[in-house]
């Protein structure tokens, strides 16, 4: 491929009509004030999308457009020029072609980096436009840091020697943002924020420290290292979220603030001592990326529009039922969301507080200090609230003051541990309750799991095992061949998992007056009839089943979550 010319991208974009010349020179204003890239000015200003600019390239110097979010980049090929200069360059190589490497770049008529490109990797190349907002998430996603942590893994290990390490010791260091230990807590927060983890978990085994990531509900190995260094991050952690350094026999709960790849996160912290040391679970809360509208949560339309209706009424108890790790709690702040106004006066109670929501006041239950769940509702109620979340109905008191604001003018939100939405309403009444309290409280109950979602970038038909289609008969009968069901082959958008993602999947249970009227029959059998005919094709399972037959998830994952003691 010869090298390529220097070309004007605003006259290839006035030339192709996507620009109008008045338009093209307000930006070239706009970038001579900011010193911004012409490109980022038009797509601020609404000019003109990425694609289009890609497209228009590609055009003008007859080379390939490649979509990113479809192509499966090699994580080991992209590897030959550094991410340093893959950032700079806005470029990735794509694959091998005999003796070039075909590269991806953003800006194609760069003439100096396609010769530092070229330097660098001591091969020709080939050249095509990418996107550049997917080559940025692509580069983010492939430049792991694993052998970067593996590094500093060991050097932390050599700084520590043969020295075991104490409160003490490790206090010293505490302002050296160049210690090993500091730089290896931070390779590891960048890297859990580029896979989207959750959850980071550091366990110390017998003769190894252990770090996974837990990735759409699924715990993935990062890295192993000397179990040496396990008391060091421990005890760093501890430090950085204010918990007390000297205690390592009892478990321990905090959070601390850090700021990772320009997002703010909010950490939550558990400590737990194991046979080998001291386990530490680290919980991410991403609080650049907003809370998430009830559209986003994967509801079928029809339910949607029910529960939102529900939501604005004045008062009553709405609950949504799941085990942890759900998505309970991130129903219930998109309901918050949903009602947050400068006419309602929103009160939550949480242990502990997961998102801080603006125009919320947010409490946060300490058992240590007595400030539990029913004392703080009690406080709440003398606070004119219209609308109270209670973070979970943990006992008896708790979920008896919930009702009574329900009952007496409030909108009350809560959670509970349940396997689905049939079994809530015996739970109460199993907690102590009353039937008069539930059956003129309670409102709504949603119960909700989360599936994987099949990556889009490798997804394709599957057909479904002789198993699977026995389950799949369940709930489709003779249809299931009309069904054209997906899995994902693995790639590396979703590092050969599959999946990318999750969502949920739900079953509502309305409160109606036949169900008010079951609680209070003297046979608890009578309500669960009541209530299976009302919940008939759509429950959990046959939610999942339409999730999978949509080709959403796969019918492994739709089967992992349904109920198996449903009949």
């Amino acid at each position: 491929m010869p090298r390529p010319e220097k070309i004007r991208l605003g006259e290839i974009l006035v030339q192709q009509k996507l620009v109008s010349q008045e338009q093209l020179d307000f930006s070239l204003g706009e970038q001579k004030r900011s010193g911004r890239r012409l490109g980022r000015v038009l797509i601020e200003n609404g000019f003109v999308s990425e694609e289009q600019i890609s497209d228009a390239l590609a055009k003008q110097l007859d080379i390939p457009h490649i979509n990113l979010k479809y192509y499966n980049v090699s994580a080991e090929i992209i590897r030959l020029l550094p991410e340093t200069q893959a950032r700079r360059f806005r470029a990735i190589i794509l694959e091998r072609r005999g003796d070039r490497l075909l590269v991806g770049m953003a800006d194609p008529s760069d003439l100096f980096a396609y010769d530092e490109i070229s330097r660098l990797v001591r091969k020709d190349i080939e050249l095509a436009v990418v996107n550049e907002g997917l080559l940025l998430q692509t580069i983010d996603r492939l430049y792991r840091r694993t052998e970067e942590i593996s590094g500093l893994a060991r050097e932390l290990e050599q700084d520590l020697g043969d020295v075991n390490v104490d409160f003490g010791t490790l206090g010293i260091t505490t302002g050296q943002e160049d210690a090993p230990v500091v730089k290896l807590l931070q390779s590891v927060f960048d890297d859990a924020t580029q896979v989207r983890a959750s959850d980071i978990h550091i366990e110390p085994q017998e003769n190894k420290l252990q770090i996974r990531f837990r990735i759409d509900g699924v715990l993935h190995l990062q890295t192993e290292a000397d179990s040496k260094i396990a008391s060091a991050l421990a005890l760093r952690l501890k430090l950085i979220s204010g918990l007390d350094i000297s205690e390592k026999r009892m478990p321990q709960d905090g959070r601390f603030a850090i700021k990772v790849r320009q997002q703010q996160i909010d950490v939550r912290i558990s400590t737990m001592p194991n046979q080998y040391g001291e386990s530490v679970v680290m919980r991410l809360l991403n609080q650049s990326g907003g809370t998430l509208s009830l559209e986003r949560l994967g509801m079928p339309p029809a339910m949607l529009e029910k529960f939102r209706r529900i939501l604005h009424r004045p008062n009553g108890l709405v609950l949504v039922t799941g085990p942890t790790g759900s998505g309970k709690t991130t129903t219930l702040y998109a309901a918050l969301a949903e009602l947050n106004s400068m006419e309602s006066k929103l009160i939550t109670v949480e242990d502990p507080v997961e998102y801080r929501l603006p125009g919320i006041n947010q409490v946060q239950v300490n058992e240590k200090i007595d400030l539990s769940f029913a004392r703080v509702l009690r406080s709440a109620l003398r606070q004119d609230p219209d609308v109270i979340l209670v973070g979970e109905m943990r006992d008896q008191e708790t979920a008896q003051i919930g009702m009574r604001a329900a009952m007496t003018g409030h909108l009350v939100l809560s959670t509970l541990h349940t396997n689905d939405a049939l079994s809530t309403p015996s739970r109460l009444l199993d907690m102590g309750v009353p039937k008069y309290m539930v059956a003129t409280s309670l409102q709504v109950v949603l119960a909700q799991r989360l599936v994987r979602v099949i990556c889009e970038s490798c997804t394709e038909a599957y057909r479904p095992l002789p198993h699977e289609r026995e389950w799949l008969r369940l709930e489709l009968a003779d249809q299931v061949d009309r069904h054209e069901f997906k899995h994902g082959r693995g790639c590396s958008s979703c590092n050969g998992t599959g999946y990318f993602g999750r969502l949920g999947v739900y079953e509502m249970l309305d409160m109606n007056l036949p169900l008010v009227d079951a609680i209070g029959h003297h046979d608890p059998a009578h309500f669960l009839k009541v209530a299976r005919q009302q919940l008939e094709g759509q429950t959990l399972r046959s939610s999942a089943v339409a999730l999978a037959a949509q080709g959403k998830t796969t019918v492994a994952e739709a089967m992992k979550i349904s109920n198996q003691f449903e009949d």
